[in-house]
């Protein structure tokens, strides 16, 4: 008897140092991680309220001394960049790409998901093996499908190309996330008398939310940050530019200048890092919705 007491005795202690240990890493990790993501954060904020010499002598220094707001007015009256103008240009394409990739892919995965033979889940393949594809290597056929269309320098030829840049991820995790609502849902609807596309906008796309949510947050971070696109497509003849190109036009001439970079930067990311905040758990519980529902 006593020799099966110190064998669990035994068990007991030896079982808490590798548990700990992985703690310990995961911990570490997790620092390492966020330093690395939260230092050019900070000094690119900091950045923003000095003056040039503070800058260069003072980079970390967070001293009310070194701080001014000067030449964050000066970036936001900036004639190279009317920073009010690029909001609004970027936040039409993010309304209209939002609208568009949720009106076309939503659809699709519900086909996708309640249909059980293979032609549909190759098509499901297909889909995600778009996710592994940049958008740059498409930038070269999708300018001559333009052109060949008319829609080069346009708005509507680049909504249509953002749009689609957004389906292959948008689909899959629709997909997934529908084949974990029960189709018993959808026959109940069915013997009412409701026809498909009712099933689908009033019974099985409400209970979407966590899933279209997400990819909302996320189709307006790849559209906000978006450079070479709009850049190419829309084109300086347009007139047209989005925050990106806007600040990139603001600031390539100045790009030893600081005072004038960092400000402008900060203008330009300042929307995103509050949708960041307020937004994230929506992102994280919308990843992970379809691995833990039902």
């Amino acid at each position: 008897m006593s020799s099966i007491r110190l064998a669990r005795v035994r068990t007991t202690v030896a079982r808490p140092a590798p548990v700990k240990f992985k703690g310990a890493g995961r911990i570490a990790f997790l620092v390492v991680t966020s330093v690395l993501m939260l230092v050019p954060m900070y000094l690119l904020v900091v950045s923003a309220f000095k003056s040039q010499q503070d800058i260069l002598t003072h980079p970390f220094s967070l001293s009310p001394d070194l701080l001014t707001t000067e030449y964050l007015q000066k970036a936001w009256t900036n004639p190279d960049f009317n920073i009010l103008k690029g909001y609004a240009v970027t936040a039409l394409f993010v309304v209209s790409v939002n609208v568009l990739s949720v009106a076309l892919a939503g659809p699709v995965s519900y086909v996708i998901a309640r249909r059980t033979e293979r032609k549909y889940r190759v098509l499901l393949l297909l889909f995600v093996a778009g996710t592994f594809i940049p958008s740059q290597v498409l930038v070269i056929p999708v300018v001559y499908t333009l052109k060949f269309l008319g829609l080069m320098g346009t708005i509507p030829g680049f909504v249509l190309f953002e749009t689609t840049l957004t389906l292959p991820f948008s689909i899959f995790l629709y997909a997934g996330y529908i084949m974990t609502i029960s189709a018993s849902l959808d026959e109940a609807a069915a013997v009412d008398g409701a026809g498909k596309h009712r099933i689908f906008w009033s019974i099985v796309f409400p209970l979407m939310k966590p899933a279209v949510v997400t990819m909302v947050i996320l189709n307006t971070f790849s559209v906000w940050n978006d450079f070479v696109n709009p850049q190419i497509i829309l084109g300086p003849g347009s007139g047209l530019y989005t925050v990106t190109t806007g600040v990139y036009a603001a600031v390539s001439q100045y790009s030893t200048d600081y005072t004038v970079v960092f400000p402008t930067l900060l203008l330009a990311v300042a929307p995103l890092l509050v949708v960041f905040v307020l937004l994230q758990r929506h992102v994280i519980s919308g990843l992970t919705a379809g691995a833990t529902k039902g």
